[in-house]
């Protein structure tokens, strides 16, 4: 394409004259009438004056076809339009068409006149019309730009571009597409500057969302459309043109990164969209998230794209199992800075949430139970209505929907007013406590928590519901419902403190009894955060049942301290003799642990506990149980386990060799109406080495010296 008219051309002065002669040469050569182009001088019509941001001159609707993209990518010679043996190709078009428009800079509207004339005798001449070679000009000026020079001759062929993209956006889009993979710079140039003219960009971006929602034609289409789009939304301005399809634009890019995070996209792809597999199996995500911050940014959201960065959003999002999260931390980032879309966002997803595609079902029912967050969003649709379709996504088979549905119904739960629900919100999510799907659960934790968080919260009707559900969930084997179900515990105690303090919350004092051994074991929890919430909930239960063991209880939580561990069990023996029982049992559980950590702390407690336990406190049976299972500790893998086995068994032996001549002696007194006064033989305290697993600390903690143990 070297040489051509735009070389003839570039010496010398052009003007509306040299056009028209042209023109008439040309229609000449045909036999054809001339038309004389109009006189004088009229003001030229400003192809990138500034319109209405978001009027578009033509917007296609769902039914329009999508861009049919060539199998081959070949020049012209197997364009569409080459039947004819001809020497027009796309390097003359080219040529003519930059001619065109440099005469158009100079001539004013007669050569407007005159550049849509000689384009148009030039491809009727050959039997073609102007509609039917804007593939090929478009190649053609492809190819030019880069090797035009800054200046004149660039924002000729720009303009050209421009001015096909008015009246023939579709046409223009289809021929840049794939010229968009592998990532080209002069095509990149072209969605720029179609971006920088305001009459251009909304029809152009319309398109490429046809596009990118891929109704039809190759897959990859979507993903050529998704890189132009964040070349074009890059351009300060371009986002403005995007009114009235916002929210619909930044749904599909979402919903785009799910497919292509679930691996959905065919591998049968064309022949013409073989390069772009070079790059990084993660490119066309990338391709996606940040045409989706371009978006986020050129409206003013800036906000949004920093907190999903800070929180992990963007990595979330692109991950194939941690979609749907990444778009609930999108829909939270919304809520909090852009809540100017939160309206247009709800009513499109309305009509996605029943869409037969499974990731756009998905995505949209993430993003709706987001949006619950707030209030005069949800308030768009009645309570009702809104706790009807949360309710029912907790039949549906997929796991997946049941756990936004649980999401849901927890920010349902925050809003004020609508703790009256509260009859229906509480079946499903006590319902959901025995999944076995750990989101679920942790999901359903959550939600009543935030329950218990609102004013008028029903206290005293959770503790009866929890109190048969709640103790197992502290000792899961999942670190998760493990954290949640200790933090619901402290929420809960902290509500019903005052009740708890004047000896009334029955079934709340009975939950805590219940829960006091785990919460004491699970000071030793591998999981830090599990850890750190079963210390904030003991110090909870100290507060409210003024038990005064708020630093002992730190002291083991820190220093896996057997003095301090050794007055709590002193106290809650006195204090609950009838739960003692209950607490051996539960402590017995634990020595069959596969945590190391876990037998030495379940050893240790036992030890304590049976040490200030009375023979009339325990039978027999339990003893014997202890003593079995605490001699099966003796070939412990660890050494610790061992040593601390083998003393806690003397302190079980000592109390079942007391507990039979007493309650013999109990057995003959009894019979001749007296009672046994005489004090107890003392029972030397158990000595425990300090724990090997200790790693908690102060100074581990807070980066300063703790305090030293002889």
């Amino acid at each position: 394409m070297a040489g051509g008219v735009w070389g003839q051309a570039r010496g010398g002065h052009v003007g509306a004259l040299t056009l028209t002669a042209l023109a008439e040469g040309i229609q000449a050569s045909q036999g054809q009438p001339m038309r004389p182009p109009s006189k004088g001088p009229q003001p030229e019509p400003d192809l990138e004056s500034e319109a209405e941001p978001g009027s578009i001159d033509a917007i296609p609707t769902a039914a329009q076809e999508p861009c049919s993209l060539p199998q081959e990518q070949e020049p012209a010679a197997e364009g569409p339009h080459q039947a004819h043996q001809s020497s027009w190709k796309e390097g003359a078009l080219a040529d003519l068409a930059l001619y065109t428009a440099a005469c158009l800079e100079e001539a004013g509207f007669a050569g407007t006149q005159a550049t849509a004339l000689t384009l148009s005798s030039a491809l009727e001449a050959q039997g073609e019309r102007l509609e039917d070679q804007v593939h090929a000009l478009v190649l053609g000026l492809l190819a030019q730009v880069p090797s035009l020079a800054e200046g004149r001759p660039r924002r000729a062929a720009l303009r050209v571009l421009s001015a096909l993209a008015l009246e023939h956006a579709r046409d223009v889009v289809c021929a840049l597409l794939p010229c968009s993979l592998p990532p080209d710079r002069a095509a990149a140039e072209l969605w720029r500057s179609l971006s920088q003219n305001q009459r251009v960009n909304g029809q152009v971006l319309v398109q490429l969302l046809w596009a990118l929602k891929g109704a039809a034609g190759p897959e990859m289409e979507a993903l050529a459309a998704t890189r132009a789009l964040g070349e074009m939304l890059a351009v300060s301005g371009c986002v403005g043109a995007t009114r009235g399809f916002y929210a619909h634009l930044l749904l599909v890019l979402v919903t785009q990164l799910h497919e292509l995070a679930r691996g959905a996209r065919s591998p049968d792809t064309p022949k013409v969209w073989t390069p772009s597999h070079r790059g990084p199996p993660h490119s066309h995500a990338s391709c996606a998230v940040e045409a989706l911050k371009a978006l986020l940014t050129g409206d003013g959201s800036r906000m949004v794209v920093t907190c999903m960065e800070q929180a992990g959003g963007w990595r979330r999002l692109v991950g194939a199992h941690t979609h749907l999260e990444g778009v609930l931390l999108l829909a939270s980032a919304m809520v909090a800075h852009a809540d100017h879309h939160l309206r247009g966002l709800f009513a499109d997803l309305l009509p996605r949430l029943r869409s037969a595609n499974d990731t756009q079902r998905l995505t949209a029912i993430a993003f709706f139970t987001g949006l619950l967050q707030s209030r005069p969003t949800a308030r768009l649709l009645r309570e009702e209505v809104i706790l009807e379709r949360l309710r029912a996504w907790q039949g549906d088979p997929a796991p997946t929907v049941r756990w936004l549905g649980l999401l849901g119904l927890g920010h349902l739960a925050l809003n004020r007013r609508k703790v009256r629900h509260v009859s229906a919100l509480l079946p499903a999510l006590l319902g959901a406590l025995g999944e076995g799907d750990a989101r679920l659960v942790g999901a359903a934790l959550g939600a009543l928590r935030r329950l218990l968080l609102r004013p008028w919260a029903p206290v005293r009707l959770l503790s009866t519901e929890l109190g048969p559900r709640l103790p197992p969930l502290l000792e899961d084997a999942r670190d998760s419902v493990r954290t949640s179900a200790v933090e619901l515990l402290g929420t809960l105690v902290r509500r019903g403190r005052g009740g708890l303090r004047v000896g009334l919350r029955g079934p709340l004092r009975k939950l805590v009894l219940k829960s006091l051994v785990p919460l004491l074991l699970c000071l030793h929890d591998p999981s830090l955060d599990a850890a750190e919430s079963s210390e904030w909930t003991l110090a909870r239960c100290d507060h409210a049942l003024r038990w005064g063991l708020l630093e002992e209880m730190v002291t083991v939580a820190h220093y896996d301290s057997p003095e301090a561990l050794s007055r709590i069990c002193h106290r809650m023996v006195h204090w609950y003799p009838s739960y003692v029982p209950r607490f051996l049992s539960q402590t017995q559980g634990y020595l069959r642990s596969p945590q190391g950590h876990l037998r030495w702390a379940a050893t240790v407690l036992i030890g304590f506990l049976v040490h200030h336990t009375g023979p009339s406190h325990v039978n027999q049976d339990l003893l014997d149980s202890l003593l079995q299972d605490l001699g099966q500790l003796q070939s412990d893998p660890e050494p610790a386990v061992v040593a601390a086995a083998q003393v806690s068994s003397q302190q079980v032996a000592l109390l079942a060799r007391t507990q039979g001549p007493r309650q013999r002696l109990r057995l003959r007194l009894r019979l001749l109406g007296l009672r046994l006064r005489q004090a107890r033989p003392a029972r030397p305290p158990p000595v425990y080495p300090d724990s090997p697993f200790r790693r908690r600390s102060l100074a581990g903690r807070w980066s300063c010296s703790g305090p030293s143990r002889a």
